[in-house]
Formats: structure tokens, sequence, C-alpha cells
């Protein structure tokens, strides 16, 4: 079947956020539920949160350490029944290739998405194809009044009744507002959440390869510092240590100099491009002194780089 809507984006999660947008286009009477069948957990099981689609209110309450859901008002999903709902925002990229592939069920096409460059913000956009023309939405009875004029309503209500109860002779009156605040918990929620994230960015530097022998960094093995930076950034107390790791084959001063070289790599693109403090991230190169799979030192998943949380 030909395709219907075409999403151009720019960085992999604003893609991901194209594709449920494009789905409500397509289906304007989508509700919070139908999007989760949609799109189920199960595309993207990596994001440390309990569901890919959360209310915007509820979604919030994740961001407060870091941005895990896509909550800003010009990132929500709004759907018909006037219902704001947020999308993780953590996507690694088997979890952008499942969503890619969920969202050719429903005749959404997907380009090549765009690598941002260093401050850039990244976006979407949809392009109707092969002459579709998305549906109207049809309001129920009892709804016919647009949302818009819902709030122009509140807002009059509002300043009548301040006009009615606001002080007299500029009395102002102080409300304090007590907030408990449960700092070992937090903590602990705090980093049960990075931890995860970083363990899946981890992964994804290590799919980017590093050429035998050499110790450059390639796009994608940017692309997931990049990503590793925003962390340190939403978590200024945090510090890393990156260790590289060589299997056993060849000889072991060069593995040695080799695991050194490419986690100063990693380290010196996390300074020089990223901006991250020197004194939060340490360099470590252990050779082959500490294979992953000691039963078989020069299996290829001894050759990796760690992310340790120090």
């Amino acid at each position: 079947m030909a395709s219907k809507i075409k999403v151009y984006g720019k960085a992999q999660n604003r893609t991901a956020l194209g594709i449920a947008q494009a789905y409500v286009v397509m289906y304007p009477q989508a509700t919070l539920e139908d999007l989760r069948k949609a799109f189920p957990n199960s595309i993207c099981p990596d994001k440390g949160v309990p569901e890919n689609f959360l209310p915007v209110e509820e979604a919030e309450k994740y961001n407060d350490k870091m941005s895990l859901y896509f909550a800003k008002p010009d990132e929500v999903i709004e759907l018909q029944d006037g219902s704001k709902v947020a999308l993780a925002q953590v996507w690694s990229k088997p979890s952008f290739d499942r969503m890619v592939e969920q969202g050719k069920l429903y005749d959404i096409e997907v380009a090549e998405f765009e690598k941002t460059m260093k401050g850039e913000k990244g976006g979407y956009r949809l392009e109707m194809l092969n002459g579709y023309v998305p549906p109207v939405a049809v309001v129920p009875a009892g709804k016919g009044m647009p949302g818009w004029l819902w709030a122009l309503i509140a807002l009059l209500v509002v300043g009548i009744l301040a006009a009615i109860f606001w002080p007299r002779n500029n009395e102002v009156k102080e409300v304090i507002v007590e907030k408990e605040v449960v700092v070992e918990k937090e903590v602990v929620v705090r980093d049960t959440v990075y931890v995860e994230v970083i363990e899946e960015i981890e992964k994804n530097f290590n799919a980017a390869q590093f050429e035998q022998g050499k110790a450059d960094l390639n796009d994608d093995a940017k692309i997931a510092l990049h990503d590793l930076a925003k962390v340190m950034k939403q978590n200024p107390e945090l510090r890393l240590r990156i260790e590289g790791h060589t299997s056993s084959e060849g000889d072991a001063a060069v593995n040695q100099k080799l695991s050194e070289a490419r986690a100063q790599a990693a380290v010196d693109f996390l300074v020089d491009k990223e901006g991250i403090e020197p004194s939060r991230l340490e360099a470590s190169g252990l050779g082959s002194s500490q294979p992953k799979d000691p039963e078989n030192p020069t299996s290829d998943v001894n050759r990796r780089t760690e992310f340790e949380i120090l």
C-alpha cells in the first residue's frame, strides 16, 4: 500500500515523535489507549520510564531531574478530546528502528533523519503523499465548543472573581505552601534513572565499533557521546570513568596503548566538543586484562568501552 504521510526529522527521538504525531493526524479520534496499542511499550523497552505515552501532567514528574518525556508545549501530542500526551524521549537505535517499522503498518514513511549540530534543537515535519488528505475529526455531541472558547470563558470568569474578591486597600495576602522533601528517596530515584540511560548509551557507543587498531571516533560514536553529554549536563554532580578494553589478540603492550587511546578519545570529545568539565571525567585503558568473556579471550565481546559512574 502507498505511503500516506512522510516524516522528516532532525534527531532520532524527534523523528519518533513525528511518527506518533502522524498517526494522530491520520486517526484524529485516537485516544491515549489507541496510541499505546498502536505503538506498544515493547517497541522502546529501554527508555527508563513506565510507558511510551503518558498524560503530560504525569510525564512532567519524570522530567524533574532529567528530560525523559517530550512534555514542552511545542512537543506534546494534542488529542481530539483536548487531552495532551507526552512521548518518551530516550530512544536507542534499535528502538527507533522498531518505531519506524511500526509506522509502516499505518502507511507512515520515514525519511532518513538529519543529525543535529551542537546547540541545535531537533524537530520534525510531516508531508502528505500520493494525494492523501487527512480526515477531519468529528466532534461528539455536547463537545461542539472549541477548546480556545472554553479557555476564553475561563479567563473571563477568573477576571470577574478577581474583581469581586481581590483584597481592598492594596492588601496583600501571603500564602505559604509547605513542601515535604524526602532527600534519600529522591537520590535513589535519580540514580536509578540515569544509570539505566547511561547503560543504554554505552550499548550504542559500543555498537559504533572502532576500526581495528584505531582510536578514531566515527559519527555513530559521536552521537552516543553527545547523548552522554546531555545526561551529564542535566546531572552536574555526575562523574564518569571511561574504560577501554580490548581482546587478547595481538601484542599485549599494543593493546594496552590502544585501549588507553580509545578511552582518551571519548574523554577528549566530551571535553573539547561538548564542554564537559575535565574534572568530571577520567580515562582508563585496561587492555586485555579484564575480558568480559574469560573463556574466550579473543571474542569480540571483550572489545568494549565502559562508562563507570564514580
